[in-house]
């Protein structure tokens, strides 16, 4: 696609996101039967749901990857309303449970890291951004196709939070310390690094799983407290973020603790509600060996 077709199909995101949330909705509907229909992915979500949880039967596994689906169009649909809604529209549709740990540490001169996964609608997460004493930030991988990544940059920094690459991120947070300001940087911890980068393996979702390390080393590195984004679906279009304490003194913990610690929260969301996670990608794709052996 040119240049040309892609101002017009961004031009049609943003017409689209005009509609009310009950009309896109019925879009979303039609989505899944036709993902389902094609069958999306099917063969990676069903090997990542079989290794899993290989206590549970086919139909229990089939059932979660078709809520997995209408889940993901649900997704889809409310990144692209996030253009056109209104600050009161996602201030009562997303709701941050225990701002007032996190701003707490913004009143004491500490930044704090927030880690979270690709779970639930994790692109509407930046709102924190309206609710924060901290400046909000977050990190992203650039898509190869500038006017879409143009695009959802501006997605995720409609409320105020800023969004630096993972190769600028650490220059760009000491920018902010040295004007004086505190920053809470959201992380999704749960993505596979490049194999020539993996430093660390563990047990995770029962397969052996290589794991990002950094968030670990930039609590470390700014002795930033660490807190974990456990995101709900409420119903339909409204979700709870309750901001869970992981670690205060992040300095003093054994290496590799707070991976651990914040892997182990995420590992207990996905086991609680299944179909909220992201299974399609393909999380061990370096996993030569996903079985953990006994």
């Amino acid at each position: 696609m040119g240049r040309i077709g892609n101002y017009i199909a961004l031009g049609f995101l943003w017409l689209f996101s005009l509609q009310p949330f009950f009309i896109l909705y019925l879009y979303s509907d039609l989505l899944y039967h036709f993902i389902r229909l094609i069958g999306y992915r099917r063969s990676v979500i069903n090997e990542n749901l079989r290794y899993a949880f290989p206590e549970k039967t086919k139909d229990e596994l089939r059932e979660i990857r078709l809520k997995f689906y209408r889940g993901f169009c649900d997704v889809l649909i409310e990144t692209i309303k996030q253009q056109s809604m209104s600050e009161k529209q996602m201030r009562k549709r997303m709701v941050f449970n225990n701002m007032e740990y996190t701003n707490q540490m913004a009143n004491e001169g500490k930044d704090v890291v927030a880690i979270m996964g690709h779970y639930g609608c994790w692109e509407w997460i930046p709102s924190l951004a309206l609710h924060s004493n901290h400046v909000a930030c977050a990190t992203y991988r650039p898509l190869k196709n500038i006017q879409f990544d143009n695009y959802m940059l501006k997605l995720r920094g409609r409320w105020g939070s800023l969004n630096f690459t993972m190769r600028d991120t650490m220059r760009e947070l000491i920018k902010i310390r040295r004007q004086n300001k505190n920053f809470i940087i959201g992380l999704i911890a749960d993505q596979s690094p490049d194999r020539n980068k993996i430093q660390y393996w563990t047990k995770f979702l029962n397969q052996n799983t290589a794991v990002l390390l950094g968030p670990e080393k930039m609590a470390k590195a700014f002795k930033a407290p660490v807190v974990f984004m456990k995101m709900s679906r409420i119903k339909r279009g409204y979700y709870q973020v309750d901001i869970i304490p992981l670690v205060e003194d992040s300095v003093s913990t054994n290496e590799f603790e707070i991976t651990e610690t914040h892997l182990k929260c995420l590992e207990d969301i996905i086991r609680e509600r299944p179909e909220d996670w992201l299974w399609s990608h393909k999380r061990w794709k370096y996993s030569e060996v996903r079985e953990i052996q006994n």
